[in-house]
């Protein structure tokens, strides 16, 4: 039964994912059908950004005093509807208003699906499998979604980018409702943190916003400062509100342990360089080479393979048996080494010789590292905090995406602007100079994304010190957080 219940966990949380990057394709489309100006146009992406990046801890916190299956459910049906309103939007409010919906129900969803996980497979080999298969989607999705984006796209209509979401929750939540069994007492039965929901609600969307507005009107302007300056304040704010409230939206205990702590760092900052890659890879693929949506899609297919690999088979293998820090420090720097090969891109760059091995060494090492991260987020948290602890899983790599697509992008645009200033006076050709420059703006960008990576092994390694999952032997931090409650969720030594 629980093998069953990790096909629509997984099938939800691709789902998730992939709409992340599916929409990215159609954007060009859906913004010329249903006149959305250029200005306008950015709110398709981050209208979903805000709504879920902001909501995720309440929705995680939801999880845990409302029920996880139940909470699972709603989210899927609720993103479901809101993706029917998106794919029928005749108009720029309706669109904006879907993607929100699509967002606030997201937030309801993934923590949903990963505390689900935590507390379905308790049983060591169990959950190094289990994990193995979440951790493979989590990272690939969003690749998926390119390729599944570029199909509906370029074969049938944008619209599709939306409607295909709705088989994939309607057979979730079926297959929920009939074949998950949340563990009995696992629930919180404490009050809800009206203040904490509100601080943290706005003190994440006002960063997501700010790394948002940084991209398209830089780091100096007024509003962009604002934001940042913002968050600071609200953000302080909740965590001073959660360290005295009797029911803390985001119990402090979640977050200090060091373990945990370490994998919400070294999984953001891996994010920031994966998102950038993502960004980039399209646009020198589509705009350089001139792929099309399709080929664009398939071009993403040896990550895809990597990622799969390195989480099912070297992470879910190896789990077991090593320190998660062992599996996640060294993948961290096998995808840096990926990205320090992308470097050498060129405008004729070949293919088969350098983009196709840098993908898979960048899969390989992100499988092998995303697979224990995501499994220890959760592991050793008490069974009423999974909710919670599962969302703040899905923050780091929320806030890590903005950061990395607003960082990037504003790194390699000062980069190629540059480019173009020095060699504008013995240019013969503006067209090949501009395709110069942009190459020179992603190349500058990426090694900044080695940096990033190779900072996440650092954390990763040095943070990180709990022992092999399923032993008994203590560390030198020596948690005893959830020992009261192993029979649900056996404690990682710490």
């Amino acid at each position: 039964m629980r093998w069953k219940a990790l096909v629509f966990i997984a099938l939800a949380q691709l789902m998730v994912v992939l709409d992340a990057t599916i929409v990215n394709i159609a954007l060009p489309w859906a913004q010329h059908d249903l006149g959305i100006s250029d200005g306008n146009k950015q709110w398709v992406i981050t209208a979903y950004a805000l709504a879920f990046g902001g909501l995720l801890l309440f929705g995680g916190r939801i999880a845990d005093l409302w029920g996880r299956k139940r909470t699972f459910v709603t989210g899927l049906v609720g993103f479901a509807l809101a993706s029917a309103l998106g794919g029928a939007a005749q108009g720029e409010a309706m669109m904006l208003g879907a993607r929100a919906l699509q967002g606030m129900f997201g937030a309801l969803l993934a923590p949903a699906a990963l505390s689900l996980l935590a507390v379905t497979f308790t049983d060591a080999k169990e959950r190094a499998k289990a994990f193995g298969i979440y951790g493979a989607i989590a990272g690939g999705g969003g690749a998926v979604g390119l390729i599944l984006g570029g199909f509906l796209t370029e074969y049938l209509n944008w619209r599709w980018t939306f409607f295909v979401n709705i088989p994939f929750a309607v057979i979730a939540a079926a297959g929920a409702y009939f074949v998950i069994r949340e563990p009995a007492g696992s629930r919180n039965r404490s009050s809800l943190d009206i203040p904490g929901v509100v601080l943290s609600t706005l003190g994440l969307v006002s960063l997501v916003y700010g790394f948002t507005r940084a991209e398209s009107d830089g780091w100096s302007d007024a509003v962009t400062v604002g934001m940042f300056v913002a968050s600071a304040v609200l953000l302080l704010a909740f965590v001073f509100t959660e360290s005295k409230v009797r029911s803390p939206l985001l119990p402090l205990r979640v977050l200090l342990d060091r373990n945990r702590g370490g994998v919400y760092l070294s999984l953001g900052l891996a994010v920031i360089a994966m998102f950038g890659l993502f960004l980039f890879l399209t646009y020198y693929l589509q705009v350089v080479r001139g792929y099309s949506p399709v080929t664009t899609g398939f071009a993403f297919l040896p990550m895809i393979v990597g990622m799969i690999t390195g989480s099912t088979q070297i992470g879910a293998r190896l789990m077991t048996r090593v320190r998660p820090r062992l599996l996640m420090g060294p993948g961290f720097l096998v995808a840096a080494l990926g990205m320090l090969l992308l470097t050498q891109l060129e405008i004729n760059s070949s293919y088969p010789a350098l983009i196709l091995p840098a993908q898979l060494l960048l899969g390989l090492g992100m499988g092998t590292a995303f697979m224990p991260a995501m499994s220890l987020a959760t592991h050793g948290v008490q069974p009423r905090d999974a909710g919670v602890a599962s969302a703040m899983v899905n923050t780091s790599q929320q806030v890590g995406g903005a950061i990395g697509t607003a960082l990037l992008n504003t790194i390699a645009a000062s980069a190629t602007t540059a480019y173009v200033a020095a060699h504008a006076a013995g240019a013969t050709n503006a067209k090949l100079l501009q395709a110069q420059a942009m190459v020179n703006g992603y190349t500058h960008a990426i090694w900044w994304a080695v940096g990033i990576l190779a900072a996440a092994a650092t954390i990763a390694l040095t943070l990180i010190n709990t022992g092999v999952p399923g032993s008994a032997a203590p560390t030198a931090s020596g948690s005893t957080e959830g020992a009261e409650d192993e029979v649900q969720i056996p404690v990682v030594a710490h």
